[in-house]
């Protein structure tokens, strides 16, 4: 565009400054007109896209803002119908946290929680996962250990031969290990309490042995356990809980060797805890 104006120009110069025809004056001073009339043609036209795009950027700007402003009144509409549970209500400082923490759980589990409870829970789930990923159990224990986490409850079963001998209930010191290693996830989140639960095969306990009948001891076992993660492992007391099962939660038959030997077995249950919960919360 610059060019053909110069040219122009200079068009008119020569006009003025030589001896031309008045025709070919009156043309170039046509075409010098008409390429005004297109620079400013192209003027106007360049002002209106820059006007439009303005108007495009300043729609796009309002639109993240509620975007933004409807996803925190979302979150805040989510977090106060959450807050009461029972006699509790969260003080701004306990939703401040609750909101920290439910920012890392999965936002689809999330929205389907229902009650302070249900996201108290996804909030120590997390916490559990991260902390079972890879360190429970270690190489040569795969078919002794099961880990099963069925919503925001982690249950751990340890086979019977790796915790004790037969008909004992004296914890195995191979056993020792793998002790350490649940003391460590439970110590890892205050929010929680955990169940041991002794479970045993359907056969008779045999005369003379050091406990009356198969109650006694899957108690017996259960409370070993609970002695050894406390005395051991720090774990403290008021965070377990001691169950015999007895025969009467079998996982397959008692027919079999192998089948009474897969039901001889103890299992941990960890339970997230919404008192401790909230008195942590209140704590931070």
């Amino acid at each position: 565009m610059k060019n053909v104006i110069g040219l122009s120009l200079l068009a008119l110069t020569i006009v003025t400054s030589s001896c031309v025809s008045k025709k070919k004056y009156v043309e170039l001073e046509g075409q010098y007109n008409d390429t005004r009339t297109t620079l400013q043609k192209t003027q106007v036209e360049k002002e209106a896209i820059e006007a439009k795009y303005a108007a495009i950027e300043e729609r796009v700007a309002n639109y993240n803002q509620k975007i933004q402003s409807l996803s925190t009144t979302n979150s805040e509409l989510k977090l106060n119908s959450l807050q009461k549970y029972d006699n509790v209500v969260l003080s701004n400082k306990d939703k401040e946290q609750m909101k920290k923490a439910l920012a890392n759980v999965n936002q689809q589990e999330l929205a389907a929680a229902k009650t302070l409870q249900d996201s108290m829970n996804l909030i120590v789930s997390y916490n559990l996962k991260k902390n079972l990923d890879n360190t429970l159990i270690a190489d040569g224990e795969e078919d002794d250990i099961q880990v099963d986490i069925d919503n925001t409850v982690v249950m751990i079963t340890i086979s019977d031969k790796l915790l004790f001998n037969s008909g004992s209930y004296r914890v195995n010191p191979k056993a020792n290990n793998l002790l350490e290693r649940l003391a460590n996830v439970i110590n890892s989140e205050p929010a929680l309490e955990v169940m041991v639960e002794g479970h045993t095969d359907a056969q008779t306990v045999k005369n003379g042995a050091s406990v009356k009948d198969n109650w006694d001891l899957s108690v017996e076992r259960s409370t070993a356990v609970i002695r050894t993660l406390q005395d051991k492992y720090g774990v403290s007391p008021e965070k377990l809980i001691a169950a015999g099962r007895s025969s009467y939660h079998p996982l397959t038959e008692n027919d079999t060797k192998e089948g009474r030997a897969v039901n001889r077995r103890t299992r941990i249950v960890i339970l997230p805890n919404l008192d401790k919960f909230l008195a942590l919360l209140s704590a931070n």
